[in-house]
């Protein structure tokens, strides 16, 4: 009856920088009316709507493009849109999604935009992380990391907890497993 498509991607720029952009579409698979549209059609999206971050290495935010191609009210919905530009200097990370309710929360932004900006912090983390740890491994003999330093994905989730077996193997130094309590 109806279906939610959301793609996320990722691209390195050729400046250094990188976009991550995110799309929504929301189709159903049955006619109906639309105060604003008229009848929407099978298949015709309700919604389509398509937002691009330009991070930095940091995952900070220097620009942002949103836009909406169609919505439920087409002379309002894509008014908002300017209003993400709210997003420029945060940072993807910790109280990412705190700091975005903050700024495009409630009637301050759009719903199905907010709710993309979830997925494509994910897809950030994902697109920029693997690369700069490659990158920081090739110029630093060993994995490049810091062994005085606590990894970024210790206790992030269920695989990386520090009583794990992924940390016992990969940071030790940080493995709790087999402390006893003392």
């Amino acid at each position: 009856m109806h279906t939610r498509t959301v793609v996320c991607r990722g691209f390195r720029r050729s400046d250094g920088l990188w976009d991550i952009e995110g799309h929504i579409t929301d189709v159903k698979a049955y006619a109906f009316e639309n105060e604003a549209r008229g009848t929407i059609i099978p298949g015709e999206p309700l919604h389509d709507m398509w937002i691009r971050l330009t991070l930095d290495d940091s995952l900070e935010v220097r620009a942002v493009e949103a836009v909406t191609e169609a919505s439920p009210y087409p002379a309002i919905c894509p008014v908002i849109a300017p209003s993400f530009q709210r997003l420029v200097g945060l940072r993807i990370g910790p109280g990412w999604t705190r700091a975005v309710k903050e700024r495009l929360g409630g009637v301050e932004g759009c719903t199905h935009l907010v709710e993309l900006l979830g997925p494509v912090a994910t897809t950030a983390f994902q697109t920029i992380y693997p690369v700069r740890a490659r990158e920081r491994s090739r110029r630093v003999e060993g994995d490049g990391g810091d062994p005085e330093r606590r990894p970024r994905l210790l206790n992030t989730c269920h695989a990386f907890s520090s009583d794990g077996e992924l940390a016992r193997r990969h940071w030790p130094a940080f493995y709790t497993g087999d402390r006893q309590p003392g």
